[in-house]
């Protein structure tokens, strides 16, 4: 019911995010909400990794790196703006980040992330086949 939905909502959110899906669309949320902290960890760690080959710590870029995810989180959250936006306020001309960032154009990784996503929905989907 409504007064349900309500009640529910109103629970959940003090903890978490919340969004209302069909249930079709559970393989979506679990490849994307259950299995990107992996992906995102992986990414954190190849981060650090850089700076570290650069000179960095393994303390301080393992923290750069974490803060960085959380920060560019909280932004995203915060401003509600399309990462795309975010990624080309960053990205300014003949510049660093634009440099980095046609790098991982020719690595696919963009492309590799989507078909993570992708993957893990299918893979729900074998193992759920009536969602």
């Amino acid at each position: 019911s409504a007064e349900e939905k309500d009640f529910t909502q109103k629970l959940f959110e003090k903890i978490a995010l919340v969004e209302w899906i069909s249930e079709k669309q559970l393989g979506a949320l679990s490849a994307l909400s259950g299995s990107a902290p992996a992906y995102l960890a992986i990414i954190a760690e190849a981060l650090a990794d850089g700076a570290v080959a650069e000179g960095l710590s393994r303390a301080a870029a393992g923290r750069l790196a974490a803060q960085t995810l959380a920060g560019t989180g909280r932004l995203l959250l915060e401003t509600g703006l399309p990462p795309a936006v975010i990624k080309d306020q960053v990205a300014s001309p003949g510049g660093t980040t634009i440099e980095g960032l046609a790098v991982l154009e020719r690595a696919a990784v963009r492309s590799s992330l989507i078909e993570a996503v992708r993957a893990g929905a299918a893979k729900f989907a074998r193992l759920f086949p009536s969602q």
